[in-house]
């Protein structure tokens, strides 16, 4: 599947957003793995390993350990929070903004000065559901003057495939939740 083709949801994330300074460039892949944070790397673990158990866990519930998979849920819920609170020190309030769409190959977001076409980019995603941060490089495909201020479109550039999956799984989730609520709008 080409990046073009995965579909972007309308959505709040906070994120970071760093411009590359002076002699910096977009790391090669091999460069890109070495230079992820400690704490991003823990996160993509975490997803990876929440996916791959998710099912089993729903067995678990639905068969005889009812109280096993409770269990299994509440400690899940624990590392969460930990994980949580351990991502957003990695938060920057000076580089923060926040998203209005993010997808799995890009995302916007409002900014109070321009960007320009081609400007390679910093970028860390927090992520409530499922509960993860992203770090990856992107580049600025346009930006256009909005009420005073600017939408941004960044284009990832350097992204590990794992974290694309938690983003297809994150637009998935707003996307649920968007028709839930159409439905109970349309029920009343």
């Amino acid at each position: 599947m080409s990046q073009d083709e995965y579909f972007s949801v309308h959505a709040h994330l906070k994120i970071n957003v760093e411009e590359l300074g002076d002699g910096e460039h977009v790391p090669s892949d091999v460069e890109f793995g070495r230079e992820i944070p400690i704490a991003f790397r823990i996160a993509s673990d975490c997803g990876v390993l929440d996916s791959s158990v998710e099912k089993e866990i729903h067995t678990l519930h639905n068969d005889q350990g009812h109280a096993l998979s409770k269990f299994l849920t509440a400690q899940n819920e624990k590392i969460n929070l930990l994980l949580g609170f351990m991502l957003s020190q990695q938060d920057d309030p000076n580089l923060r903004f926040q998203t209005e769409t993010f997808g799995a190959s890009s995302l916007t977001f409002i900014a109070k000065k321009a960007f320009q076409k081609g400007q390679h980019l910093r970028l860390k995603l927090f992520l409530e559901n499922p509960p993860s941060a992203i770090y990856c490089y992107g580049t600025v495909y346009g930006c256009k003057e909005k009420n005073g201020k600017f939408a941004v479109g960044i284009k990832y550039t350097r992204l590990q495939e794992e974290d694309r999956d938690v983003l297809i799984r994150a637009a998935l989730h707003q996307q649920q939740k968007l028709l839930r609520q159409r439905a109970l709008e349309r029920d009343n």
